[in-house]
């Protein structure tokens, strides 16, 4: 029987809770599907940091490089620690130390559950740059705390860099529904946006079945909110890819419902799955929070590490839980009954 090794990083606040109701389901699922996971709980945390003054000990990446995948459920804990230190210290390493270029996240209504805007009708799949660009950590400050300080944050992108996240794109639009829109904003920034167009429109030609947009990205917003059914796949830099999703999120019901996966397109390290709805310390340990994210970030685990089946069981069971209407009104069921409800779904 084969075996998958998984970190668990259930971190801070909420995290915990919905990783815990994430992997009751999957081990059920792995039980009925023939293979097994195995799964290694590793306290890393904004706990951890003030225990220990860093978020993972130093041999972290090459504890989490012996394993064939990471299921994350949230970081951070701004009362105990700085966003800027829970962040840096240990989500941005681990997505650039595997080369978790590609940032995948979904945005449909599931059955049952009532969007802002709408009931039904749009299938997008953003897909968001995640080593460089916005979030590179290349600046500094001088002369803090006077009148003339000066704080310069620098965007980084690589030809390689935009190259690669945007023919994963074309990849994804070729085998859903063959529209591509990539966003920038290169009328304002004529250097790297303007560099992204020129490298979206000559990687075009080697894809003439998929039909290619270009986008601004307060454009992009706006189609988000009134024609999101026109959408595909989406692609972006690593900030500007990382609001339009929280926008995706809103669009599908809430960010109870905001399922990713950083992936290591060539698996030469593993990948790291995640709901993206953050630690919600005002919520933790109430257990309200809603585990749908978690779980869904647990079905495209799966998937990537070829257990297609398997996801799908697991997709189909959180379909018929919020079809019941379990899961689907965010606050109105309590995190043990939408996770009870899934894991009878499956019969």
């Amino acid at each position: 029987m084969k075996t998958y090794k998984i970190a668990l990083l259930p971190g801070d606040g909420i995290g915990r809770d919905v990783t815990e109701a994430a992997w009751s389901v999957l081990e059920k699922t792995a039980g009925s599907s023939g293979f097994s996971l195995e799964g290694t709980r590793l306290p890393w945390s904004c706990d951890y940091y003030l225990e220990n003054g860093s978020m993972m000990p130093a041999d972290g990446i090459e504890t989490l490089r012996s394993f064939d995948a990471i299921l994350l459920g949230a970081v951070g804990w701004p009362q105990k620690v700085p966003d800027s230190v829970s962040l840096h210290g240990l989500l941005l390493p681990i997505r650039k130390a595997f080369v978790q270029y590609a940032n995948i996240r979904p945005h449909r209504l599931l059955p049952g559950v009532q969007g802002p805007l709408r009931s039904d009708g749009f299938d997008i799949l953003c897909i968001r740059e995640n080593t460089e660009g916005e979030y590179s950590g290349a600046g500094g400050r001088i002369h803090q705390g006077t009148d003339n300080e000066v704080a310069i944050e620098t965007a980084i992108f690589t030809r390689k860099g935009v190259e690669r996240i945007l023919r994963f794109g074309f990849e994804q639009a070729r085998a859903r529904r063959g529209k591509l829109a990539s966003v920038t904003k290169s009328n304002a920034q004529k250097y790297s946006m303007v560099f992204w167009d020129e490298i979206t429109h000559g990687l075009a030609a080697e894809y003439p079945d998929v039909d290619v947009t270009s986008y601004h990205i307060d454009a992009m917003a706006a189609r988000m909110v009134m024609a999101p059914e026109s959408l595909d796949v989406v692609v972006a830099s690593n900030l500007f890819g990382d609001i339009l999703t929280d926008l995706g999120a809103a669009i599908q019901g809430g960010l109870g419902f905001a399922a990713s996966a950083n992936i290591n397109p060539d698996r030469s390290a593993p990948s790291m799955f995640e709901p993206v709805h953050g630690s919600a310390p005002d919520i933790a340990h109430l257990g309200i929070a809603n585990p749908i994210a978690a779980i869904w970030s647990g079905a495209m685990m799966l998937e990537h590490l070829g257990e297609t089946a398997a996801a799908g069981k697991v997709m189909a069971a959180i379909e018929t839980t919020t079809a019941r209407g379990i899961g689907a009104i965010p606050g109105k069921d309590k995190t043990d009954a939408i996770t009870a409800s899934v894991l009878s779904a499956f019969g």
